[in-house]
């Protein structure tokens, strides 16, 4: 139980460190997160380090008293003595009381133990493309755009679409667009994966229940830090991108094209400017290669990429949408949620939420097996 004791006081002086950290004071999340932490600590902390004192200035009295052979001095440390020894039965039963608590908080700070993903706070780089089911996968790849983008709007993130592909009869052949936002990426990078629906397309005069799939593509937004872009290896194009008629027509070449010549990765943007294309296009370039190098990393860790949900492989089917039942299904965690209609409008919290609980619940099956 010390032990345990030992580990709540630790984690209270860390929590005084990072409340005096200038980052957490101007982060008005954290600070709120940390204070409330700590003040759960707080009554813990205080009878354990006064339990501590008392033991401790009770040996400190017993090692004088061993050396000292003065009448009054003996009489006056054994009366001190004595009246420590008093508070003792007493600071025991609280910490008796407090062990009730313990496994809670041990599991408090378990989870605060567990490895946080270093592109958790980044920005995302998200690509959706239509898979199997020719127009009506176009269409659905178009309704995950849409719920991506409602549900970035609720949490006060920013989408800027980097390159598009539009089909015919609606949505998107395929669709590259960033997410920016503190965090980001913590929310959505257990999207990666083939999304799957099972709905009667508005084209269906014999209302038979067709199954279409789009892929969803996560990527961590890298940083110059974290990744080196030499100009050297780049091949940078211009040219017109093509627009659905009319006046979109671009009559300039503005689009841009940028390829990483030692891995062949290619990046595009055909928005208006073809500077804010080229910036656009190297961040995704540098997504690429960035998450390039991490699938690599975690192809050496099989082990433990099983355990994660958010890092399986990206051709696994991980959801299916069912409108004839309002039915979304995880398949990943056995979620079934009755909520499709308020889901593709970019109410994905529930699913979040239990993906992270879940991942973080594999994490402490393994902090489990290593006593704290």
């Amino acid at each position: 139980m010390f032990d345990q004791l030992d580990i709540v006081e630790e984690r209270y002086e860390q929590l005084n460190e990072l409340l005096s950290d200038p980052d957490v004071v101007s982060d008005s999340d954290k600070l709120r997160e940390y204070s409330k932490e700590q003040s759960d600590l707080q009554k813990t902390v205080d009878v354990y380090r006064e339990y501590k004192q008392n033991k401790e200035d009770i040996e400190e009295m017993n090692e004088m008293l061993n050396e000292t052979t003065d009448k009054e001095e003996v009489d006056m440390l054994k009366s001190d003595i004595s009246e420590l020894k008093n508070t003792l039965p007493d600071l025991e039963a609280d910490i008796s009381e407090l062990k009730n608590t313990l496994p809670d908080l041990e599991e408090q700070l378990k989870l605060l133990l567990i490895p946080k993903d270093p592109n958790d706070d980044k920005n995302v780089v998200v690509e959706i493309r239509a898979a199997a089911g020719g127009d009506e996968a176009a269409i659905f790849a178009g309704d995950l755009y849409r719920m991506y983008s409602r549900y970035s709007e609720a949490l006060g993130y920013k989408t800027e679409v980097i390159e598009m592909n539009d089909s015919d009869h609606g949505g998107f052949k395929e669709i590259s667009f960033i997410i920016n936002g503190q965090g980001a990426y913590s929310k959505l990078k257990y999207e990666n994966g083939a999304h799957r629906v099972q709905r009667v397309p508005e084209t269906e005069s014999g209302g038979r229940i067709h199954t279409s799939t789009a892929t969803v593509a996560v990527l961590p937004e890298a940083e110059d830090v974290e990744i080196e872009i030499r100009n050297e290896d780049l091949k940078i194009e211009t040219y017109r991108s093509s627009g659905s008629g009319g006046q979109h027509v671009n009559t300039t070449d503005s689009a841009v094209r940028i390829t990483h010549l030692p891995t062949g990765i290619i990046a595009t943007s055909s928005e208006k400017s073809q500077i804010q294309n080229r910036e656009k296009a190297l961040k995704v370039l540098k997504a690429r290669v960035y998450d390039m190098k991490l699938q690599e990393e975690q192809e050496k860790y099989a082990s433990e990429r099983k355990s994660a949900v958010g890092t399986g492989d990206r051709s696994e089917r991980i959801r299916t949408y069912n409108y004839p039942q309002n039915r979304v299904t995880d398949h990943r965690i056995g979620l079934t949620i009755q909520k499709l209609d308020q889901i593709i409008e970019g109410k994905l919290d529930e699913i979040i939420d239990a993906l992270t609980m879940s991942e973080q619940t594999e994490k402490l099956k393994e902090l489990n097996n290593v006593e704290l």
